[in-house]
């Protein structure tokens, strides 16, 4: 059973965006979530105010290998951002309202967009270890959504639209960096489960056959809570293995770090400049 949402859920946002303003970091425009191994584009940011997730109350610790777990504020494009270098997970016992209490922190800390990222387990035969795919669209099985409970009426409506969850002229942005920089970048449907044990072949074939091109654990959540305050987003994966069965092989967390790791500079290259797209082509 889901913890229910707590009656002080609204002051405990409002308390941790202002400890964030209290530590004299500029007001953030654009919001960036880096996955397993992925954080070093945060070392790339102007005059970084770097925030511990721990001085933030309420935030909730990172407690997996490759999530750093602090807030780095910074410009870089022209634009200030707001950069998590680690997640929570529905897996590590967090409720679907921890999960996603940064993402709404950083909302009204001022950022419209999202930049999510994330290491998966690739599905499509076609795809390798590797390769970074944009996120077309996902499918959530999790068996909980990240706005479960009352309905925080000031943040977004009760019912709210996902046809297009990931914002379309955002993906043709993410298609024009990857080209410029010459990176070829995959397209598919993630597919999120709850973890966090990774998946059996018959669950990858099952998942294969309902559309799925890669899957991981995460990412929904803050998706979902994303288009609910109105943020548009865009989601890239790195394709850190060949998902269970699809190839003869155990899978484990350390060939997810050192594939992350072996593509992090092509990787944070296409961040780089998708990001630089969004802040010119948004106020």
């Amino acid at each position: 059973m889901t913890a229910p949402l707590p009656s002080e859920y609204r002051t405990s946002l409002e308390q941790a965006a202002q400890a964030i303003r209290d530590r004299g970091a500029a007001e953030p425009r654009i919001a960036l979530i880096l996955g397993s191994g992925l954080g070093a584009f945060a070392d790339t940011l102007e005059g970084a105010e770097r925030i511990p997730y721990g001085d933030i109350p309420g935030w909730p610790l990172s407690t997996v290998e490759g999530h750093s777990g602090q807030l780095v504020v910074g410009a870089h494009g022209g634009a200030v951002l707001a950069v998590m270098q680690g997640r929570v997970h529905l897996y590590e016992g967090y409720a679907p309202w921890e999960v996603v209490f940064p993402l709404r922190v950083l909302s009204l800390l001022g950022c419209h967009s999202l930049v999510v990222t994330n290491a998966a387990g690739a599905i499509n035969t076609d795809f390798t270890a590797g390769d970074l795919m944009l996120i077309r669209d996902h499918i959530n099985l999790q068996g909980t959504n990240a706005n479960l409970g009352p309905n925080l009426d000031e943040l977004g409506p009760r019912f709210f639209d996902m046809t297009y969850a990931y914002d379309r002229d955002y993906r043709q942005l993410a298609r024009q960096a990857a080209a410029k920089r010459g990176i070829e970048l995959r397209e598919g449907v993630y597919a999120a489960v709850l973890g966090p044990s990774y998946e059996t072949p018959a669950e990858i074939r099952m998942l294969g056959a309902m559309g799925a091109d890669a899957v991981g654990m995460s990412t929904v959540p803050e998706v979902t809570a994303a288009n609910h305050l109105g943020m548009r987003t865009v989601g890239i994966s790195c394709l850190s293995n060949m998902a269970a069965g699809v190839l003869d092989a155990p899978l484990d967390h350390e060939e997810v770090m050192q594939t992350a790791e072996r593509v992090g500079d092509v990787f944070g290259g296409l961040v780089e400049e998708l990001v630089s797209a969004i802040a010119a082509a948004t106020p």
